[in-house]
């Protein structure tokens, strides 16, 4: 399930795969440190099932469910952004 979002934002200059590669080699400590946002749910307060996020972001929509976090940050246009999947506290990511 999803039920939480965190998110930290960075400038930085180079090309996208050493932006990625920065990222996730950050991961775990940017997780203790990142802004908390709340996960979606639906009418019955349900968090939505990680598969069905998947699916979003197979289809490139999941940028609908960060409007909230976007808004919190003062970002580019069209944002480079690293999903960092966390299961019971253990970071679920290969370092790059």
């Amino acid at each position: 399930m999803v039920v939480e979002f965190r998110a930290l934002s960075y400038r930085m200059e180079g090309g996208d795969d050493s932006k990625i590669s920065f990222l996730k080699n950050h991961a775990a400590e940017d997780f203790s440190r990142a802004y908390h946002f709340d996960a979606p749910t639906d009418k019955e307060g349900r968090f939505m099932s990680y598969n069905k996020f998947a699916k979003l972001e197979k289809r490139g929509r999941q940028f609908e469910l960060f409007e909230e976090i976007f808004s919190n940050f003062d970002l580019p246009e069209k944002p480079l952004i690293c999903v960092t999947p966390v299961q019971d506290g253990k970071i679920i990511s290969n370092p790059a």
